[in-house]
């Protein structure tokens, strides 16, 4: 239940510290936002471990918990592989859609003929994200 809560105040810090931030108007840095990213992440994964290793409460609970603690734990972490696959898949094609797109758009805008190559690059950018979500779809049929 601890980790539950400490992955739950991680989100709300981080989004409440956002709101607060964008309602004074306050730009901040590259490192402040590595720096809330970072403790976010260790929040967040701090929860998850103290969620998965939770330990029984006695020694009979302990012989009768065991193969399922440990299959809970195993899909437990299938879905955390899951979640890493798209996000990280997601984040990176979102980074590739900005910076591709970006070039496309000035290219556009001196050559209009090149649109169609242009939107090939950003569609392969694009790929890069649902190559992630196979993965999870991959990762999903075998937990199940």
């Amino acid at each position: 239940m601890i980790g539950l809560v400490l992955s739950a105040s991680a989100v709300l810090a981080t989004a409440g510290t956002g709101y607060l931030m964008a309602k004074r108007g306050y730009r901040g840095s590259r490192k402040m936002f590595v720096g809330i990213t970072a403790v976010s992440f260790g929040l967040l994964l701090t929860g998850a471990l103290l969620t998965l290793l939770r330990s029984p409460a006695s020694a009979a609970d302990t012989a009768a918990a065991a193969p399922a603690a440990s299959a809970a734990a195993a899909s437990g972490l299938g879905f955390i592989g899951m979640a890493l696959a798209t996000g990280l898949a997601c984040i990176g094609a979102g980074v590739a859609v900005g910076s591709v797109g970006s070039a496309a758009l000035g290219l556009v805008g001196e050559k209009p003929e090149m649109l169609g190559i242009t939107l090939l690059y950003v569609g392969l950018a694009e790929g890069v994200a649902i190559y992630g979500i196979v993965i999870s779809m991959l990762v999903y049929t075998k937990l199940g």
